[in-house]
């Protein structure tokens, strides 16, 4: 490329970037990719696969996952978006001309986008589940009941289409308001009040936890190693885990990337994210196992644990209702803030694609996701002996919301990581990858070397793992 295309390409980059918004500071690019990160996958999902997985040897397993393959992967993502300046798609695709590289790789960024566009579409009728619960909690219905009757909420819950429908359209219309608002008026001014607030709530939350007498038995289960309890799957499920909670595979951290400031360090941003979420996930046991302990129930409920177990323990406790109800409220705070950064690549791409305006862009993406997540409600009861991939053993009795978790969680976003990490680390000019992290020598060549040999395999090991497994 000549020096006056060159010009004349950056002067129209810094005109896009004008008209799409950028982050104000490395503190708002940071709230959110974290407020992306901290969703239900930390504090549903960690806690009861920690307790599935023996409690302390899978939390340093998941440790090191996210050093050794999720921190890296971030990295890549970011740099990608930040160096293309516009879409995933449209990022990827201008990196491969200027690399000179095959254009088959720009859909890498499509089943990225399409990987963020499924998991909405269910993620938001589980938010809704969240979201009744607050009702349920604050209104005293958890104070005294059984285990049966805690059950038969959530039966009940799952078994109303017309309330789930309910709370699916306004989680929906809660993520649509933030993103239609932008970069810095919608989705920077959202983190900066529902990330402050999530911490906040999850504090007070180990604080009550700290009263219960069973805090130190909750210390222990996290942080005293006990590898006899650690098995090959568990280690596995660790490593999926670190992946997926960080957002990966999902263009999310392109997207958001994308509107990064040139003169910001991906690399301390990236470690920042990792540490907040990593920290997240952590406090959320905290929150979680000592009131599990205290009223003896179990730490492997399964996914369970935030719907029927946990409410049980709060209708048994002291001040159980107010404390449910700041926890059902942390939870919907984090599903938000995800649900936010799940409908970005989306509007990011049709404003470019299709030349829509903000507002038209993100009532398109979002009400398509609801649609979508009215499947995913019926098959929970209406349509819940409708198995549409049954014919497949592997698929028997699978629902169509089980299957789109499945696909997106095990297919799609696996696949997604590994293209990623080949792309960045085999595809994409060492220069552009050194001018962009501006990193020490030592520092980029381990992130390279990681980047390009470890993180590929152990992706690869986790995909295949979850198509035979």
């Amino acid at each position: 490329m000549n020096t006056s295309s060159s010009a004349n390409a950056k002067g129209a980059n810094n005109q896009d970037s004008a008209k799409r918004g950028m982050w104000s500071s490395r503190l708002a690019f940071i709230l959110a990719a974290t407020g992306s990160a901290v969703g239900l996958g930390n504090i549903w999902k960690f806690p009861y696969i920690t307790g599935e997985n023996g409690g302390g040897a899978f939390v340093l397993v998941y440790l090191l996952c996210i050093a050794a393959v999720g921190l890296p992967i971030m990295m890549a993502e970011v740099l990608i978006g930040r160096r293309g300046g516009h879409s995933p798609v449209k990022s990827v695709r201008l990196i491969t001309e200027h690399d000179r590289a095959n254009p088959a790789w720009r859909w890498m960024a499509a089943v990225a986008v399409l990987a963020a566009f499924l998991i909405l579409s269910f993620y938001s009728v589980i938010g809704g589940w969240a979201m009744s619960y607050v009702g349920t909690a604050a209104t005293g219905q958890l104070a005294g009941q059984s285990a049966d009757q805690i059950g038969a909420i959530f039966t009940d819950l799952l078994g109303s289409p017309v309330s789930l429908l309910l709370w699916h359209t306004v989680f929906m219309a809660l993520v649509m308001l933030v993103v239609a608002k932008g970069v810095r008026f919608g989705i920077e001014r959202a983190v900066t009040i529902l990330m402050p607030a999530l911490f906040v709530l999850l504090l007070l939350l180990v604080g009550y936890a700290m009263t219960t007498g069973f805090f130190g038995q909750a210390v222990a289960f996290l942080f005293q190693p006990d590898f006899s309890k650690l098995t090959t799957a568990g280690v596995l499920i660790a490593l999926g885990h670190a992946f997926f909670t960080l957002s990966l595979g999902m263009a999310i951290m392109m997207a958001y990337g994308s509107y990064l400031p040139k003169n910001v360090s991906i690399a301390k941003t990236s470690i920042a994210v990792s540490v907040m979420d990593t920290g997240v996930a952590l406090l959320a046991g905290l929150a979680i196992f000592p009131i599990v302990f205290a009223n003896g129930l179990e730490p492997g409920a399964g996914p369970g644990l935030i719907f029927q177990t946990l409410p049980l323990a709060f209708g048994q406790m002291p001040m159980g209702s107010l404390f449910g109800t700041l926890f059902f409220v942390l939870l919907v705070f984090a599903a938000w803030t995800s649900g936010i950064s799940l409908l970005e690549p989306l509007v990011e791409w049709l404003e470019e694609r299709k030349g829509m305006n903000r507002m038209v862009s993100t009532l398109s993406a979002g009400i398509a996701c609801w649609a979508l997540g009215i499947a995913s409600i019926l098959s929970l009861n209406l349509w819940s002996g409708f198995a549409p991939l049954g014919m497949f053993s592997m698929f028997e009795g699978k629902t169509i919301f089980d299957l789109l978790d499945f696909f997106t969680a095990n297919i799609l976003l696996p696949l997604g990581g590994l293209l990623v990490a080949v792309f960045a680390g085999w595809i994409m000019s060492r220069e552009a990858l050194e001018r962009e992290l501006a990193m020490s020598p030592g520092a980029f060549s381990l992130w390279y070397r990681v980047l390009r040999y470890f993180a590929p395999v152990a992706v690869a090991v986790v995909f295949i793992y979850n198509l035979i497994a």
